[in-house]
C-alpha cells in the first residue's frame, strides 16, 4: 500500500516536473521564435544602428522592411526617429546624413500615423528635436501639448526642443510660455533650462525675469556651473542691470522678507542703482566676501522641514530595507539617543587606507567626543560583518567594541543592509553633525530629493581629510553655499568651480559701486 502510495507520487512529482520543463522550454522557443522573426531581427539590428550612430543603414534596414511587408512596432519606430533626431544638422554640422536624417524623420513619424502605430513619450520627444532641427520651436511645443491627448504626461526632455529653440531665436514670450506650461504638468525645470531662460531675459532685458530666474536658481540650483555663471556675470555688466534698481526702499520690509525666507534673500526686487562691480572671488573661513567684505549668512532650516524629511526617509528605508530591522534601529534610537554627532564607521575607519582601522575610527571618537557639549560619545554606525570576526576579534579593538556597545554608543547595521539609511536616518532625527566623507550622490541619496537635502546636508556633514598628524575634520561652513542676496541689494553667487576641500570655492560678487544706504519709504 506504502509503495503504491509513493508510486502515485513520485509518478505525480515527475509529471509536474516535466510540465514544468516543458513549459519552460516552449517559453524559450517563443523567445526565440520573436529574436529570429523578421520584426526581431528589425529591432536587434536597428539597435545596433542606434548604439553606432548608423543613420545610413538604419534607413536602408526601414525601406527594406517597408519593401517586404514588415510590420513596424513602436520600437522600430522609435529606434528610427531618436537616429533621425539624433543626426540632425547643428551649428557646426551640415553633412549629407544630418540632412537626410532630417527629411526622412518626418516621412517615418508619417508613415507611423498611416499605420496606426500609438506614439508614446519618447516618439513625441524625438519628433520635437526633429522640428527644433529645423528652427521650428512652435512645432516642437505644439507636439507637447499633443501628448495630453494620448494620456503621455511630458517629461523634462520633452520641453527642452522648444524651449531651447525659442531661447536660441530670442523669443522670450515663448519661452515664458513653455516654462508655465512645464509648471502646471509639475515638471521641474534643472539648471540647463533655467540657464536658458535666465539667457533669453537677460538678452531681451527684462529685469523683473532676471530676478526671478536668480530666485529660482537660489532654490533649485544652488551652486551655478561655469556656463550659467558667466551669463549671470554678463547680465550684472550689462547697461539694464546697471540702470535697474531703486534708489529708496522700505527697511522694514527688506527685513520682513529676509525672516520670511530664513536669510540670505529678501525678494523685494532690485534694490540700488548705478553700476554693478563684478568678480570672481572666494570666502574666508568666516564666510566673509574678500572682495566686497560682506558676511554671508547661515540661512535656516524649517524645523518641519527636517522632520518631515525624516518621515520621508523612514518611509523609504523601510520600502528598500528589511521593515523589521529598520524600525528596530528606530527603537533602539529612541532609547540612546540623541547624540551631539554620528559617525560613518566603515567610511571614516577607511579613509586613505586599503584596509580598515579601529586605531583611525577610535581617534576621531575621541575628538568627537571632547567637542560635543555634553562630553557624549556619538553615534558610531557599523555593519555587523564589521563588529565581528577579523580585524574586530583583535583583543584591543574587541575592548573598543565592547565599551562602545557598553556605553549606548555603536550599532551593528544587520546583514544584507545599507549601512547609510542607518547612519543619515539617526544624525537627521538626532539634528546633528554626521562625521563622513561619503558625496551622498549616489542612486539612494537620489531618492531624497533636490530641495531640502542639499541644504540640510551643507550645514551637517563633517568631512576629513589625512595629514601626517593624523586625519583633520572640516566642520560644516558658518555660512550657506547658496546663491545669496544681501539686505543692501549685493548678491553672492557660489560656482561649483573648487568645491572640494583642497580648493577654495569661486564665487561670483556682483555689488553696486556706489552703494547706497537704504532709506525708510517716502512719508515715514
Amino acid at each position: 500500500m506504502k509503495n503504491n502510495q509513493s508510486n502515485r507520487l513520485s509518478s505525480s512529482s515527475s509529471a509536474a516536473l516535466r510540465v514544468h520543463e516543458e513549459g519552460e522550454i516552449g517559453s524559450k522557443a517563443r523567445k526565440k521564435a520573436r529574436r529570429d522573426s523578421p520584426e526581431g531581427l528589425l529591432k536587434h539590428k536597428l539597435d545596433m544602428c542606434s548604439r553606432h550612430g548608423d543613420i545610413t543603414e538604419a534607413l536602408r534596414l526601414y525601406d527594406d522592411a517597408k519593401s517586404n511587408g514588415i510590420q513596424l512596432n513602436i520600437h522600430h519606430y522609435n529606434s528610427l526617429l531618436y537616429l533621425c533626431s539624433s543626426s540632425s544638422p547643428s551649428d557646426d554640422d551640415d553633412d549629407d546624413d544630418a540632412n537626410l536624417g532630417l527629411k526622412r524623420g518626418f516621412e517615418i513619424y508619417r508613415q507611423m500615423n498611416v499605420d496606426k502605430v500609438d506614439p508614446n513619450e519618447a516618439t513625441f520627444t524625438n519628433v520635437a528635436r526633429l522640428a527644433a532641427a529645423m528652427e521650428d520651436p512652435e512645432m516642437a511645443f505644439d507636439l507637447v501639448k499633443q501628448m495630453k491627448g494620448f494620456g503621455l504626461p511630458p517629461k523634462l526632455r520633452s520641453y527642452g526642443p522648444a524651449l531651447f529653440g525659442f531661447v536660441k531665436k530670442g523669443n522670450a514670450d515663448c519661452a515664458y510660455e513653455v516654462d508655465a506650461h512645464m509648471a502646471e504638468c509639475g515638471v521641474l525645470p534643472e539648471e540647463p533650462e533655467l540657464s536658458a531662460l535666465l539667457r533669453v531675459s537677460s538678452n531681451s532685458q527684462r529685469p523683473d525675469r532676471v530676478y526671478e530666474m536668480l530666485h529660482r536658481l537660489r532654490t533649485g540650483v544652488r551652486q551655478l556651473s561655469d556656463f550659467t555663471a558667466e551669463i549671470v556675470e554678463d547680465w550684472f555688466k550689462s547697461e539694464a542691470a546697471e540702470e535697474v534698481g531703486k534708489e529708496s526702499w522700505d527697511v522694514g520690509k527688506v527685513k520682513e522678507g529676509v525672516m520670511k525666507g530664513g536669510g540670505g534673500w529678501h525678494g523685494q526686487g532690485w534694490l540700488g542703482t548705478g553700476k554693478w562691480r563684478v568678480v570672481r572671488t572666494e570666502m574666508d573661513a568666516n564666510g566673509v566676501c574678500r572682495s566686497c567684505g560682506e558676511k554671508l549668512v547661515c540661512i535656516d532650516i524649517d524645523p518641519q522641514e527636517t522632520e518631515n524629511f525624516a518621515a520621508s526617509l523612514a518611509s523609504l528605508a523601510c520600502e528598500r530595507e528589511c521593515r523589521a530591522g529598520f524600525m528596530q534601529f528606530k527603537e533602539w534610537l529612541q532609547r540612546h539617543g540623541p547624540f551631539d554627532a554620528v559617525i560613518d564607521g566603515a567610511n571614516v575607519g577607511l579613509v586613505n587606507l586599503h584596509s580598515f582601522s579601529f586605531l583611525q575610527l577610535n581617534n576621531v571618537v575621541k575628538r568627537l567626543q571632547d567637542m560635543s557639549p555634553s562630553k557624549r560619545l556619538p553615534l558610531i554606525v557599523l555593519h555587523q560583518g564589521r563588529v565581528h570576526g577579523g580585524p574586530a576579534d583583535h583583543p584591543n579593538n574587541r575592548r573598543l567594541l565592547d565599551f562602545w556597545k557598553k556605553s549606548g554608543a555603536l550599532y551593528a547595521t544587520p546583514a544584507g543592509s545599507n549601512d547609510d539609511w542607518y547612519w543619515l536616518f539617526a544624525a537627521v532625527c538626532c539634528k546633528c553633525l554626521i562625521v563622513t566623507n561619503d558625496e551622498m550622490r549616489d542612486h539612494l541619496f537620489q531618492l531624497l530629493g533636490t530641495s531640502f537635502f542639499p541644504r540640510w546636508k551643507e550645514k551637517h556633514q563633517v568631512r576629513l581629510t589625512a595629514t601626517r598628524q593624523g586625519l583633520t575634520l572640516h566642520m560644516p561652513p558658518p555660512y550657506s553655499i547658496v546663491i545669496q542676496e544681501s539686505e543692501h541689494g549685493s548678491w553672492h553667487v557660489p560656482t561649483v568651480t573648487g568645491d572640494d576641500l583642497e580648493k577654495p570655492r569661486q564665487w561670483l560678487c556682483a555689488t553696486r559701486s556706489m552703494k547706497l544706504d537704504s532709506q525708510p519709504p517716502t512719508g515715514h
